[in-house]
């Protein structure tokens, strides 16, 4: 049995696409990062691909930002399908467990290989959340998490490589592991439902309110594309997807 410890990259649609209809798949996975540890928690094997996205071509501003990803980059690289497969043959065993910061990367995996109408039966079903078993024994609040950063320097664990990049950020999980690692920790088994009525009510936003206090924290009128990327931002927030 081994470990799995693997991040994800996700593209979103870009602010200039203008369209009605929630997009069939939300976030499209752009990268994968993962390293396979044995019983010991040795490096046995890491993985590391950009995916060429179909659903949202063009990179998203933040996205962009965020990750420090480039165009060039996913373009050149393997479509989701055999990036799968790449990844599936990688963990090579689905009696392994995943370790992950935050249990939303299994759902986005799952989510993609769906829309490719591929089989998410290989994807192990037992992970370990770190992020949230680092929250608890650090007494954080209820509905607060450790970003992986703060972990990173709360541990006194080298910083190397930039964050936000699938592959290092599963490296970083690595290390926060080993560090953390106690027989206590038992793993989960992940069960997805794709269940409508588990999303979430949805709430009216008050657009005038939000696009205002942005005005008055910057003591300007802000652009229609601005705005535009406000809305996005605040919507993106409320995922919880790129917390580290």
């Amino acid at each position: 049995m081994n470990y799995i410890i693997f991040d994800l990259e996700f593209n979103q649609q870009h602010p200039d696409i203008k369209s009605d209809q929630k997009p069939e798949l939300m976030f499209e996975i752009i990268q994968i990062g993962a390293l396979k540890l044995d019983n010991n928690l040795n490096t046995v094997s890491t993985f590391n691909s950009f995916v060429k996205p179909t659903v949202h071509r063009m990179l998203h501003p933040y996205v962009e930002d965020l990750t420090n990803i480039t165009y060039e980059q996913i373009n050149t690289s393997k479509v989701f399908t055999d990036v799968y497969e790449d990844f599936i043959d990688f963990i090579d065993d689905s009696e392994s467990t995943l370790v992950l910061w935050g249990v939303n990367d299994i759902k986005e995996l799952i989510k993609n290989a769906h829309y490719h109408k591929l089989s998410s039966d290989v994807i192990p079903k037992k992970y370990i959340d770190i992020q949230c078993y680092l929250s608890k024994a650090l007494k954080y609040s209820k509905g607060k998490k450790i970003g992986l950063k703060t972990a990173i320097e709360y541990l006194e664990i080298s910083i190397d490589s930039e964050f936000h990049d699938a592959f290092n950020d599963a490296y970083y999980t690595t290390e926060v592991f080993k560090k953390v690692y106690n027989k206590k920790i038992k793993p989960q088994l992940y069960i997805y439902t794709e269940n409508k009525r588990d999303k979430p009510q949805k709430t009216n936003i008050d657009t005038l309110a939000l696009i205002s206090q942005f005005e008055k924290m910057y003591n300007r009128s802000v652009t229609d594309e601005e705005k535009d990327m406000i809305k996005l931002a605040y919507m993106m927030g409320k995922t919880n997807q790129f917390n580290k």
